[in-house]
C-alpha cells in the first residue's frame, strides 16, 4: 500500500529518492516525506501532504541545502491517523532515529502506553511512531543500530517493512520485513531499498529479496542479512528483466489507457512457451505439475478484487468444460473462517502483485494444513519474486509487464488466459478433455490477440457513448453465465475510477430486486454474446426497456439486438468462444470506464482512497 525507498551512496541521494517515490505513486498515497543524513549533527526531514510534486517543491525551496548520501523516503496511505503532514513519514525520535514503515503494528496501543510511561512524547496519530521510539529505546541501551532494530521488532505484532537511519551510525541503513514486501537494490559502491523493484530500476537491475523475519544491514560496500533467529544468511542476488522504460507512459495520457492497449502483446507474452500449435504444455505449470494434476478432484480459488472476478469466470469454465468442481472465495473471508478442505484439492491463489495480504494469509493457512495433509498450492501472479510465488508449490507467471494504474486491466486479462491454460492442463492430465477440445481452446487463444485488437478499435464509439454518463450517479451492469463476473468487473472498474455507484447482477435476477432501480436516470449496461443464454438475455432487456431504462449493449455481431429502438448498441466482436468471449467483451468495459472517468475529471491512475497493492488488512 504505502511505498518505501532509501539508500546509501557516494552521491547526493535526494534525486534518486524523489524518482523512486514517483515510481511508487501507483501504489496509492496521500502524503510523502524524506529524511537524510547530511554528515551534520541532525537529521534533515521534509514532509508534505498531497502529491510528490508538493514534496519536490518543498525540497527545492532549500536551494540545494537539502542533500546527503544516506536517506529514506516514503509515500503514505492513511491507516492510523488522518492524512496530515504530522502523520507523514519519516518519523523521528529525539533527533536521533528516523523510520519509514509499511504495514500495521497491531499492538501499537499497548506499546504507546508503555512508551509514554518511559517518557517518550508522541507528535502523530500513527502506529509507526512506536517503531521509532522502540528502536531509540534499545539504541540507548546497546549503542548498536542493528542490535536495536533486531530487539525492537521482536516486540511488534502485525506486519511491517521498515527502513531506519540514525545519527549514531551515519553510513548505515537498517531494514527489516515481516508480511510486507521489501527489496534491496545492489549497486557498485551503493545500495538501495524499496517496496518493489520498479522504484529502483533507474539505478539498478540487481536485487536481493528479503524473506519474512529478515533484518539487513546496508552500507555502501556490503549488505549483511540475518534471519529471524539472528543467524547470518545469504540471500541470492537476482537480475530483474524489467527496465526503467517498462513503466513509461509513451504516447498515452494515462497508465490505464496505455495498459489497456498493451493487452494484445500481454496475451502473446503470456502464451509464449506455454502452447504449441495444437496443445497446452502442462509442464508450463511446473516440473511435477502433471503428476499432481492427475490426482485433482476439485479446485479452490482464493483471490481479492479483480483477481476474484477472474476466479469466478474460471469456475464456469472448470465446471462447464471439464466437469470439475470449483469453489471461489474472497480471501479476506476465507482466512477468517474454518474452511473444510477436501483431499485432492488444488488450492489456487491469484494476485497481480503477489503481495495481497489476505490472499497471502489464506495461502499460509493452507500451507499449515498441508504439513499434515498434502494440499498442493498454485499461484497465478504477475511478479516473479513476490511473496505468493515463494510460498506456493507451483507458480504460473502472467507476463503482463508492469501494471501501474490502480485499476487492473492487463493483469486481469492475462489472469484469464492463465486460468484457461490451467483448465486445459488439468483436463488433459485427468483424461477428461479430448484432443479436439484442447485444440479448439488453443486455436481460440491463438486468435485472442487479434480479437483484443479488434475490440480496441471500438474506442471512438465507446468514447461517444461515455457522454451518456456525464450527469449520472449510478449504473447497472447485467450479464449471464461467464458474462456475469465480467459485469462485476465492469461495475468495479467504473466505480473505482469515475466514482459512479455501479452494481452488477445476473440478468436473470432482475425480478428479484434490481428492477426496482430502473428508471430513465440509470444507465443499464448489458453484455450479449451469441450463446445459449442470448434469448433469455433479450427477454431481460425488454423488461428494462419497458421501464424506461437507458440500455447500452455490447453484443456479438450476430446477436441481433441492434434492431431494438432505444438501445445503444456496439457490435463488438464475432467468432468468439466460451474462453475468448469474456476476455474480449471485458476490453470494451475497460474502455468505457476509462472514458467515463475522463468526462468526470477524476484521477484515473490514482483514484481516491485506493492503493495498487493491498499489503495490509
Amino acid at each position: 500500500m504505502c511505498g518505501i525507498v532509501g539508500g546509501v551512496a557516494e552521491r547526493n541521494i535526494v534525486p534518486i529518492l524523489l524518482e523512486g517515490l514517483k515510481r511508487l505513486e501507483y501504489r496509492g498515497y496521500d502524503s510523502s516525506g524524506m529524511a537524510i543524513l547530511d554528515g551534520g549533527q541532525s537529521i534533515q526531514r521534509v514532509r508534505s501532504l498531497g502529491k510528490i510534486k508538493q514534496l519536490t517543491q518543498k525540497i527545492q525551496a532549500f536551494d540545494n541545502e537539502f542533500s546527503g548520501q544516506v536517506g529514506i523516503a516514503h509515500t503514505r496511505w492513511a491507516t492510523h491517523g488522518v492524512p496530515a503532514e504530522k502523520n507523514a513519514h519519516p518519523h523521528i525520535c529525539n533527533n536521533r532515529v528516523a523510520v519509514v514503515h509499511n504495514g500495521i503494528i497491531e499492538n501499537y496501543a499497548y506499546l504507546k502506553q508503555l512508551q509514554v510511561e518511559q517518557g517518550y512524547r508522541f507528535t502523530s496519530e500513527t502506529d509507526t511512531e512506536v517503531v521509532a521510539h522502540s528502536i531509540h529505546y534499545y539504541l540507548d541501551k546497546s549503542g548498536d543500530l542493528l542490535d536495536a532494530v533486531s530487539k525492537a521488532i521482536k516486540t511488534f505484532e502485525g506486519a511491517y517493512a521498515i527502513g531506519v537511519i540514525a545519527l549514531d551510525d551515519p553510513d548505515t541503513l537498517i531494514v527489516a520485513r515481516k508480511g510486507s514486501p521489501l527489496v534491496i537494490g545492489v549497486g557498485i559502491g551503493e545500495h538501495f531499498i524499496a517496496s518493489d523493484v520498479s522504484a529502483l530500476l533507474p539505478v539498478t537491475q540487481s536485487f536481493i529479496f528479503l524473506e519474512d523475519g529478515d533484518v539487513a544491514k546496508v552500507t555502501r560496500a556490503v549488505v549483511e542479512v540475518f534471519n529471524q533467529d539472528g543467524e547470518s544468511v545469504e540471500r541470492p542476488i537476482k537480475v530483474s528483466s524489467l527496465t526503467s522504460h517498462s513503466v513509461d507512459l509513451g504516447e498515452h495520457r494515462h497508465y490505464m489507457h496505455k495498459e489497456i492497449f498493451d493487452q494484445p502483446q500481454s496475451v502473446i507474452d503470456t502464451l509464449e512457451g506455454r502452447i504449441t500449435q495444437d496443445h497446452v504444455l502442462v509442464s508450463a505449470f511446473g516440473y511435477e505439475a502433471e503428476a499432481v494434476f492427475k490426482s485433482i478432484k476439485q479446485v479452490q480459488i482464493i483471490a481479492c478484487g479483480t483477481s476474484y472476478h477472474a476466479g469466478l469466470v474460471a469456475k464456469y469454465w472448470f465446471e462447464d468444460i471439464i466437469g470439475l468442481p470449483c469453489q471461489v472465495e474472497v480471501a479476506s473471508e476465507y482466512r477468517y473462517r474454518n474452511p473444510v478442505v477436501l483431499d485432492n484439492t488444488l488450492f489456487v491463489t491469484i494476485s497481480q502483485s503477489g503481495e495481497t495480504a489476505d490472499t497471502l494469509a489464506a495461502l499460509q493457512q493452507i500451507k499449515a494444513i498441508s504439513k499434515i495433509r498434502n494440499i498442493p498450492t498454485l499461484t497465478i501472479c504477475n511478479v516473479p519474486e513476490s511473496s505468493l510465488t515463494r510460498e506456493s508449490d507451483f507458480t504460473f507467471l502472467t507476463h503482463a509487464g508492469p501494471e501501474i494504474g490502480v485499476a487492473s486491466t492487463k493483469a486481469f486479462t492475462t489472469q484469464l488466459v492463465a486460468l484457461s491454460l490451467l483448465l486445459t492442463a488439468i483436463g488433459k492430465s485427468l483424461g477428461v478433455m479430448s484432443e479436439a477440445q484442447e485444440q479448439k481452446i488453443v486455436h481460440g487463444l491463438q486468435k485472442l490477440p487479434g480479437l483484443v485488437k479488434n475490440a480496441l478499435e471500438h474506442e471512438k464509439k465507446i468514447k461517444k457513448i461515455a457522454q451518456c454518463f456525464a450527469d449520472k450517479e449510478s449504473a447497472l451492469f447485467l450479464g449471464r453465465g461467464t458474462m456475469y463476473p465480467i459485469a462485476l468487473e465492469g461495475a468495479l472498474k467504473l466505480k473505482e475510477i469515475s466514482y459512479i455507484h455501479a452494481e452488477a447482477y445476473p440478468a436473470g435476477e432482475l425480478k428479484h430486486g434490481p428492477l426496482a432501480l430502473i428508471d430513465e436516470q440509470i444507465p443499464v449496461i448489458a453484455i450479449a454474446p451469441k450463446d445459449d443464454l442470448l434469448e433469455k438475455l433479450k427477454s431481460n432487456l425488454q423488461e428494462v426497456k419497458a421501464r424506461g431504462g437507458q440500455m447500452i449493449v455490447f453484443e456479438d455481431e450476430e446477436s441481433d439486438l441492434s434492431s431494438e429502438s432505444e438501445f445503444k448498441v456496439i457490435k463488438a466482436t464475432t467468432n468468439v468462444g466460451r474462453i475468448t468471449a469474456p476476455i474480449t467483451f471485458n476490453i470494451l468495459l475497460q474502455l468505457l470506464s476509462y472514458h467515463v472517468a475522463l468526462i468526470k475529471g477524476t484521477d484515473v491512475d490514482q483514484p481516491r482512497n485506493l492503493a495498487k497493492s493491498v499489503t495490509v488488512e
